[in-house]
């Protein structure tokens, strides 16, 4: 437990660095290293989801972004600072490996490789780790699903007009 604490302390010290650098977010919207993050979380959590076409998955990862980045225009000042802070650890390497166990760069890994990351840090003991996932899964999911495009493909009629 010690280990835990001492660990998430040095990750909130070198990510408070780390954003100052590259805040995951700019201007309340995805900056680059939050976009290649978000992409690639996307592209393994929406596995089987997303089109098969590779034009039409890109069209498809690029208006999950554009929806994350209303999504957080929405969310409070204080949650927008977390989440960048988030964005900007997973971003770094120190913070990829230590948070998601990825070696390789979120835009190089392969979605199987994307799926492990996410899979082990769902089931960490730590709890700082399983936040980031469920942080990025819930984000992912509702800024995905929620769009009406996303529907039909899902065999969802949309909402029932009363």
């Amino acid at each position: 437990m010690k280990l835990g604490v001492a660990s998430a302390v040095v990750l909130a010290v070198a990510g408070g660095g780390i954003a100052l650098v590259t805040p995951g977010l700019a201007d309340g919207k995805l900056g680059a290293s939050g976009r290649a993050v978000f992409r690639a979380a996307g592209a393994a959590i929406l596995e089987g989801s997303l089109p098969q076409n590779a034009e039409s998955r890109e069209a498809a990862l690029d208006g999950l972004l554009d929806r994350v980045d209303a999504l957080v225009l929405a969310l409070p000042p204080h949650v927008q600072k977390e989440l960048s802070l988030l964005l900007s650890l997973l971003a770094s390497a120190p913070g990829r490996q230590a948070i998601a166990g990825l070696g390789s760069d979120w835009s190089s890994a392969s979605v199987p490789q994307l799926q492990q990351a996410l899979q082990s840090m769902r089931v960490s003991m730590l709890s700082l780790r399983q936040q980031a996932y469920h942080a990025l899964h819930d984000i992912v999911g509702g800024a995905y699903f929620s769009h009406v495009q996303t529907w039909a493909q899902l065999g969802y009629p949309g909402p029932l007009k009363i």
